[in-house]
């Protein structure tokens, strides 16, 4: 239906994947934020952040918590002088901060449990043989295979 997808990966264990749909504008936000895009003027987010820095608040982490009513929900964990606060958002938003700031995203167990999927399996690599296939070809490459 061309609605954007942002997929969590589990860095261990499983490595289960969480599909979140999220919308056209947010799923810009994360691409340029982890594409290193820097706009002429600040976007949302990039202004939220400044807004934080200039209140000397800090993002501290990123927690997807919860699907309720089929709408996923999330964290966002901020330290400020004025002490720990904890801010609702929309995991969309929420990742597009942390991508920004190099946040830590985690997403809680009850919410993997419920909800994320098994990853496809990963071919399996043959180191030994990679590096085999490779001196075969430096014994049989010549200065003519770079010719155009």
């Amino acid at each position: 239906a061309n609605t954007p997808m942002m997929l969590l990966r589990e860095q261990d264990g499983d490595r289960r994947l969480l599909p979140i749909y999220i919308g056209t504008p947010e799923a810009s936000a994360i691409h340029y934020a982890l594409e290193g895009v820097e706009p002429p003027r600040p976007l949302t987010h990039d202004l939220f952040l400044i807004t934080l820095g200039e209140l000397g608040a800090t993002v501290d982490q990123v927690v997807v918590t919860e699907m309720r009513d089929r709408t996923f929900h999330a964290e966002v964990y901020l330290s400020s002088p004025s002490g720990d606060k904890v801010i609702s958002a929309r995991p969309s938003d929420a990742v597009a901060l942390a991508v920004r700031c190099n946040a830590p995203l985690f997403a809680t167990d009850e919410l993997m449990a419920a909800e994320a999927q098994e990853a496809p399996a990963e071919p399996e690599v043959d180191a030994a043989e990679i590096i085999d296939d490779f001196k075969d070809f430096l014994d049989n490459v010549s200065p003519e295979d770079f010719e155009a």
